[in-house]
């Protein structure tokens, strides 16, 4: 039986909720979600096999208006993405009003002249009655090749979803080796996942201006991991915020953070974390770099 294999891209509005959507497919977390915006930073492969079939969704940032370097970044991963691949699946609320990301989206997916699937997420949140319209406002703007309801945090619609997607597939080699679920270094998934926490735990804008840089990742005789984490900030007020009275609220975060470490690695994990200061590191092209948001992802 000859091997069959499609690269798809999720693209979408900040907190659409295509990271979620991508555990969801894998069955397993392998890209970090909270509920704010601009969580995901960085294109994510996440893997699929299905009998002959192998499917790679790019789980992308979502879809904005950069006021930063690192903004800048993230809109240009989003429109790479778009570029090359034998699909896209546009995410969308169920609103029955195509918003100007949206709108933008359609128009670099036409100009790529790629086939797109629509996902209407969140349909726990509405009636159903109420999808017909949302169907129609975006059969207006473009014909899909299918529209398929989902909630991706209940994982309704997403076995239609797999099944649709293996359509697009086509005869050749496997883009990955059949054991892995994501292309991310563990090193980049820990530092993700610490990343995360901050995002859960902190208020405003100090997750958003937040780095995680894994300074030491060593595993010993008997499987246990040793990883050390530098969280990085843009203001000395944030530093003393992240870390907390009495350190308390780094304690919190990296205790979270050590526990999701040992589940994706399935072993012990042993964690510390330090607290620095790298004002306006956004807007640094040298750091964005540094700390692996590059153009190679």
């Amino acid at each position: 039986m000859k091997n069959k294999s499609a690269m798809i891209t999720i693209a979408g509005r900040p907190n659409v909720g295509k990271s979620t959507l991508t555990n969801a497919i894998v069955g397993e977390k392998i890209t970090i979600v909270s509920h704010k915006p601009q969580t995901t930073r960085n294109r994510i492969c996440a893997i699929v096999n299905r009998k002959d079939c192998q499917l790679v969704f790019v789980d992308t940032p979502g879809f904005h208006k950069p006021r930063t370097k690192l903004g800048d970044y993230m809109v240009n991963v989003v429109k790479s993405s778009i570029a090359d691949v034998d699909a896209v699946i546009l995410m969308v609320e169920p609103i029955a009003n195509v918003g100007i990301q949206e709108k933008e989206l359609i128009a670099q997916i036409k100009a790529a002249d790629v086939p797109c699937i629509l996902v209407i997420n969140k349909i726990d949140t509405v009636e159903k009655e109420s999808l017909l319209s949302v169907i129609a406002a975006y059969q207006d703007e473009m014909d899909f090749e299918a529209v398929i309801p989902v909630s991706a945090k209940w994982h309704d619609g997403v076995a239609e979803l797999l099944t649709e997607c293996e359509k697009f597939a086509v005869e050749g080699p496997l883009f990955f080796p059949e054991d892995m679920v994501t292309d991310q270094p563990e090193k980049q998934v820990m530092a993700e996942i610490i990343r995360e926490k901050l995002l859960w735990n902190l208020e405003r804008e100090i997750p958003h201006g937040t780095a995680v840089e894994i300074t030491k990742f060593s595993e010993r005789d008997d499987g246990i991991i040793d990883l050390e984490a530098t969280i990085y900030c843009e203001k000395p007020s944030h530093k003393g915020i992240i870390i907390g009275k009495n350190g308390q609220m780094l304690k919190k975060i990296s205790t979270m953070a050590r526990e999701d470490c040992e589940k994706f690695m399935g072993t012990k994990v042993y964690l510390q974390t330090w607290v620095k200061v790298k004002e306006n590191w956004r807007d640094s092209q040298y750091l964005i770099g540094n700390f692996g948001y590059t153009n190679d992802n």
